[in-house]
């Protein structure tokens, strides 16, 4: 897939690359295995990756146990050097702005997106690295890792192509940022990422986000795009061949404030079958005034949890 094909960013579809004509798609991958797997092929800097993680939140909450999950890193923007898609009005970095505001407004997960006029991400390779780097010593400090990144890159206007930008955030995870970014700029890192492209291409992904589900008879299905909850459902509902998943009762919201740390209104709202205008109520109800702050972003409200 070139550079060029997967930087556009659709709101019907819902993905960042080469749109496909199915939402879901019932596949079959050879070789069985003993498990069912999920694979997420996601990028740092895919906006409707960032827009899905209300929704794949909840889900790998309430039926996490029935899966396992495997994050693969796509490789959304190699460099700027070379590109050009004139037919979508992308040949510069600016372009991407417009791109990202509409996917923000649309999702309700803010996105700036001036870094595109000021200080554009020139690849999204370097921030990817390091997730593979810390990859191998914690899949769950990874996954904080990428929360942090999309944070960083979406919200708070952070350029995550800069070395500077990637030591902060390792740093802040309580984590040695200058040693793990050094390390993500070796050739060991660089290899680690090409075997998630071979794998994803072996996927037959094209689009971010694209989430394949895999059963043990490696027939599974793939959905791509940022969809509701209910596509997700319907997929492990195909994939393990029953129409009665038992969901995992849901986080408490000071369990899952501490865990998460950073909470958009969007998040809680999804997680807890919430209205925007329930929102504030149901905060106050479960969350003693001593363990948050609620404060606002580009026009949307956050929690934030409070050390005690």
């Amino acid at each position: 897939m070139s550079n060029k094909d997967q930087m556009i960013c659709d709101l019907e579809t819902g993905v960042c690359g080469e749109v496909e004509d199915k939402e879901m798609e019932i596949m079959d991958f050879g070789q069985p295995d003993n498990s069912i797997d999920l694979y997420y092929v996601t990028d740092p800097i895919c906006s409707h990756c960032w827009a899905l993680e209300p929704v794949l939140r909840r889900f790998v909450k309430q039926y996490g146990s029935y899966v396992n999950v495997r994050v693969v890193m796509g490789g959304l923007l190699e460099k700027w050097e070379g590109f050009g898609d004139h037919k979508n009005g992308i040949s510069k970095p600016e372009d991407v702005a417009l791109h990202w505001k509409e996917v923000g407004e649309h999702s309700r997960m803010p996105i700036d997106g001036t870094l595109w006029y000021d200080n554009p991400v020139q690849s999204s390779y370097p921030p990817s690295r390091v997730y593979k780097v810390i990859q191998k010593q914690s899949e769950a400090l990874a996954e904080v890792y990428l929360r942090r990144v999309r944070e960083a890159v979406f919200a708070l206007n952070q350029t995550v192509s800069e070395r500077s930008v990637l030591v902060d955030i390792v740093n802040r995870m309580g984590l040695d940022g200058e040693t793990i970014v050094d390390e993500a700029g070796s050739a060991r890192a660089q290899q680690l990422l090409n075997e998630d492209f071979q794998l994803a291409a072996s996927l037959g992904v094209r689009g971010f986000p694209t989430i394949i589900m895999m059963n043990e008879e490696n027939k599974g299905v793939k959905i791509v795009g940022a969809r509701e909850l209910n596509n997700y459902i319907a997929g492990l509902q195909k994939v393990i061949g029953v129409e009665d998943l038992k969901a995992e009762r849901r986080p408490s919201l000071p369990t899952l404030l501490q865990e998460e740390k950073l909470l958009f209104a969007k998040e809680v709202e999804e997680m807890y079958d919430l209205s925007p205008t329930d929102f504030p109520d149901f905060v106050k109800k479960e969350l003693p005034t001593n363990q948050y702050q609620m404060k606002e972003i580009l026009g949307e409200t956050y929690l934030s949890s409070i050390e005690l």
